[in-house]
């Protein structure tokens, strides 16, 4: 049998299910309507529908980027700008911005479009934090290295370092804070 007729019928195809190949997406977009059942009752999507799509594509990027489970770990400076209407294009942009030893930082961007008029508008902007685990249960595990191509990378990794120290600082708020519960 040729190779072509062993790929049509998905011989090479079937060995590659479950394959990881991780270090190679470091950017996912969804796209979308946004639909009745997502708005409020003044007729704008709900802040927790958009926070649902942020934390989906979050996990799509950081499980495409480790070949990982991952869990969300932090979401900083969550900023709703813009309101999302009935039916505009939403794009849900999550690209890597940092990695640790088994933690991811990504920039996530809600762009909302009216599609009639054509114009797009940044609804809400973020960035969260995905660590990866060996399994759903299990401990952190070593992700990729991600590197800066251009400028742009550059300083959006440096903010994501200023993000981490600050995430540091407040850690220990909390723990202080929990001590004071007891």
């Amino acid at each position: 049998m040729s190779p072509h007729a062993r790929i049509m019928r998905g011989q090479f195809i079937r060995p590659l299910i479950g394959v990881r190949m991780p270090g190679q997406q470091s950017e996912v977009t969804f796209r979308f309507l946004a639909q009745p059942t997502d708005v409020n009752f003044g007729g704008k999507v709900h802040g927790g529908m958009v926070m649902k799509w942020i934390d989906q594509a979050g996990y799509a990027c950081a499980v495409g980027w480790s070949g990982a489970y991952c869990v969300t770990a932090s979401v900083s400076g969550i900023q709703f700008v813009a309101p999302i209407l009935i039916s505009d294009l939403v794009s849900v942009r999550a690209h890597l911005i940092h990695t640790g030893t088994s933690s991811m930082h990504l920039a996530v961007d809600v762009l909302a479009r009216d599609l009639r008029k054509g114009e797009q508008r940044l609804a809400t902007s973020c960035v969260m934090v995905f660590v990866a685990l060996d399994s759903p249960d299990g401990k952190p595990t070593p992700v990729p290295r991600w590197e800066p191509r251009d400028e742009n990378e550059r300083r959006l990794q440096a903010q994501a370092e200023k993000l981490l120290e600050l995430s540091k600082g407040m850690a220990k708020l909390v723990d202080m804070r929990g001590a004071q519960l007891d």
